[in-house]
């Protein structure tokens, strides 16, 4: 995102989506059910171009671990594209619909985007976050068609 260092903020406030990548990770969430669901995003500045649903080799109802193997080749498809990582996402199944703050002391990739998908009822939600040092900003997430 080309900042780098301490002082380095996030360099955009709005993460752009297709649709296609919201029905992606939203068919990976729903799969996963029971468990929460994780993945990547990748693209060019604040705009997503790649969905990378990846395994949690966790298998749990409240936490999530990317499957080590999946997430490094994710990591050599995302540079092999010349693309750059934009953001993660999970699922809370059972809510709640912000960052946990488990999901604020184990946010690994600062920087980028982190995506929560939630439910009320049988609808799933997805919202934006920032994850700052001990706490969370909302982004907004732009859908186009």
């Amino acid at each position: 995102m080309g900042n780098c260092g301490p002082d380095a903020g996030l360099a955009v406030n709005v993460l752009t989506l297709s649709q296609e990548h919201i029905s992606i990770m939203q068919r990976h969430v729903a799969s996963c059910i029971p468990e929460e669901g994780c993945g990547l995003l990748a693209g060019v500045e604040n705009q997503v171009q790649l969905a990378i649903p990846v395994t949690n080799q966790d298998h749990s109802t409240v936490r999530y671990n990317m499957e080590p193997g999946e997430l490094l080749r994710a990591f050599y498809d995302i540079d092999a594209r010349g693309l750059e990582m934009l953001a993660s996402f999970h699922s809370h199944p059972n809510g709640p619909d912000v960052p946990s703050i488990t999901d604020i002391a184990e946010f690994y990739y600062p920087g980028t985007v982190m995506l929560i998908w939630s439910r009320t009822n049988q609808n799933w939600i997805v919202k934006g976050f920032e994850i700052l040092a001990d706490s969370f900003v909302p982004i907004e997430l732009q859908i186009n068609a």
